[in-house]
């Protein structure tokens, strides 16, 4: 699938994946939250950021049981929780916090 953000064409999996995570910006971030009808807070940002992070140093992404623990190591308690999550990324926080960053699906996803 292609995707046009900003001029920009971009080429999706058939969940809608970016399919380089190199090519993502905040535009497009924006883009995807749009469609999944969320609109991002700071919270959103810090948590997005978080997980780009997380892919960049380990080169894979964690089961949603290790995606709260490293928040909750990070960003402390009250955001390293999946009611806290759940709230943010209501269809399901791992999958989605994924998909806005730019990143591949978790294998763990359905």
């Amino acid at each position: 699938m292609v995707l046009t953000v900003a001029g920009l064409t971009l080429e999706t999996t058939n969940d809608g994946f970016l399919r380089d995570a190199s090519l993502w910006n905040r535009h497009i971030a924006l883009h995807l939250a749009a469609m999944e009808d969320i609109e991002l807070s700071d919270a959103h940002w810090e948590i997005l950021l978080f997980i780009r992070d997380y892919y960049q140093k380990f080169k894979h992404l964690p089961n949603a049981r290790m995606f709260v623990t490293a928040i909750r190591k990070q960003l402390g308690e009250e955001k390293g929780n999946s009611r806290y999550l759940q709230k943010l990324f209501p269809p399901g926080p791992l999958k989605y916090a994924c998909k806005i960053a730019g990143l591949p699906k978790p294998p763990t996803c359905l």
